[in-house]
């Protein structure tokens, strides 16, 4: 097997919710971006080249029912990071201003991180419903399997499965109460009881 399918394997492969995935980027991007400050002076090629793996990671390791989620996190997670290299003057509207136009400045990248989340996303959801699908097409060509699931356990046709009782039993008669049956005799004996007096008299 080749080295680089190896290290890959050995790379974690963590599965983060949405909001976790968007943390993680968010997180990242801001302490790149204030390490991009302290060494190479707000550069502006460091840190796009920083968020396209960046972006790349967080499609890949954010859970599959958050998929769509990765593209979206991806761009707050820009525009968090730049605010420490916008070079903003003092003031909130300066900064403001400055970040405006770092990420105005910044769109190539912000565009292509995101194209790439997107298309990483996208791969993978493509890739989750072709094997849904063929694992359906597998259980449908499956006689047993097929079989098990229409009567709703193994064994068992849908009727006996669906009267709760096992296939080839014969259906049971409603046993009568103690109490009936002892209803019905003193009824019996009661209209006995006239007749038999009637044929004791002279």
């Amino acid at each position: 097997m080749p080295p680089v399918v190896l290290a890959l394997r050995r790379f974690p492969n963590p599965r983060l919710t949405g909001i976790g995935a968007g943390l993680f980027a968010c997180l990242t991007m801001f302490v790149l971006a204030c390490l991009d400050r302290l060494l190479f002076d707000s550069s502006e090629l460091v840190y796009g080249l920083l968020f396209l793996p960046v972006s790349a990671l967080t499609a890949v390791w954010v859970r599959p029912a958050d998929l769509v989620t990765a593209p979206i996190s991806v761009p707050i997670a820009f525009a968090v990071g730049v605010f420490p290299i916008s070079g903003g003057t003092e003031g909130f509207g300066g900064q403001l201003m400055g970040l405006v136009t770092a990420l105005a400045v910044h769109a190539g990248w912000l565009y292509g991180g995101t194209l790439i989340a997107g298309l990483i996303a996208s791969v993978r959801k493509v890739r989750l419903m072709r094997a849904r699908r063929q694992y359906v097409l597998a259980q449908d060509r499956n006689p047993a399997a097929r079989e098990q699931r229409g009567a709703g356990g193994p064994g068992r046709s849908p009727r006996a499965a669906a009267a709760g009782r096992p296939a080839g039993s014969a259906p049971q008669s409603p046993a009568a109460s103690p109490a009936s049956t002892a209803a019905a005799k003193a009824v019996r004996a009661g209209a006995g009881a006239p007749a038999a007096r009637r044929t004791q008299r002279p």
